[in-house]
């Protein structure tokens, strides 16, 4: 099971942060508002353990007085770079001033501040690895035989399962669910790339069977003779896609969350593919249908309209 913790991350973040104080020889400090916060969280309950995803990029303003003159200063806080990867004592935070006299207060958020800002950022961690997942349903041991026909049952939407975590009218069996998260570089511009996944005539090209392609919003999507099937959710142009995505064989009426993302390098594009509600014993035949019957054919069908060009 996945659980979104974005908007509560966001919520404990600003409680936890905003309102510090900081105070020492040279004057005292206080940190304002959170004014910007990009990122996201999750949580995922995998045979009874909870894994965590995080990532943020947050900047803060501060404002001080300088205990001998009055002064007043301010500038801001910036953490560019909070996730699992990084211990919290190993986070980068940089403190910057507005221009002019004060750099006394600067040092004084650098030394103590700093110290504050980690304490603050660890007791986010600690509510978000206690107070968030109060509410998930954790499975127990099972037996094989237990685990797989758990698995089989159907389950609700991915996303409304992790809504309704909290209440007592679960409808339907929650099963577990991985994100895959896949890398490819292609040689072709973004919007020609993006047009391959959103034009019926490419998208039949590549997969070598008949599709129905209805980009956009809302739109169906039905490919490799009803073996994947889904919706579009968000369309970009040449930038990114989102899908509701599953594969016939999954539990009825459950869809994964697949994201692309397109990104130009020189004159090639990084594809990035983000699928998040996989279920847990699907999940290598999903990696090998990206990867073979997506990317590899699409990169056959790019090198075949070079050649054809040449």
């Amino acid at each position: 099971t996945e659980r979104d913790a974005t908007s509560w991350s966001k919520r404990k973040l600003k409680e936890v942060l905003e309102g510090l104080v900081v105070e020492g020889e040279a004057g005292r400090c206080e940190i304002g508002d959170l004014k910007h916060v990009e990122g996201e969280a999750s949580c995922n309950s995998r045979k009874g353990k909870l894994i965590f995803f995080y990532e943020w990029n947050l900047r803060l303003s501060w404002k001080g007085t300088v205990k001998e003159s009055g002064e007043k200063h301010k500038g801001s806080v910036e953490i560019p770079n909070l996730s699992e990867e990084n211990e919290v004592d190993d986070t980068e935070i940089n403190v910057s001033k507005k221009k002019g006299e004060g750099d006394i207060l600067k040092d004084l958020m650098r030394t103590e501040g700093t110290t504050k800002v980690r304490e603050a950022l660890r007791d986010y961690l600690k509510a978000l690895k206690t107070e968030f997942t109060l509410g998930m349903i954790l499975p127990t041991k099972a037996p094989v035989s237990q685990e797989l026909s758990t698995e089989r049952k159907p389950s609700g939407n991915t996303m409304q399962d992790s809504l309704s975590t909290q209440s007592l009218d679960i409808v339907g069996v929650k099963i577990p669910t991985v994100r895959i998260f896949m890398r490819e570089m292609f040689n072709s511009p973004a919007d020609e790339l993006y047009s391959i996944f959103t034009t019926k005539e490419l998208v039949q090209k590549f997969s070598k069977c008949p599709a129905v392609i209805e980009a956009e919003k809302g739109g169906r999507l039905h490919m490799f003779e009803g073996c994947v099937s889904g919706e579009y959710t968000e369309l970009v142009p040449s930038q990114r896609i989102v899908l509701k995505w599953r594969c016939r064989s999954w539990p009825d009426e459950h869809y994964a969350t697949v994201a692309l993302t397109f990104a130009a390098v020189a004159a090639q594009t990084e594809l990035q593919l983000e699928c998040k509600g996989v279920p847990v014993s699907a999940e290598e035949s999903t990696r090998q249908c990206w990867k073979k019957q997506y990317f590899e054919e699409i990169q056959i069908l790019l090198q075949q309209s070079k050649d054809g060009v040449e």
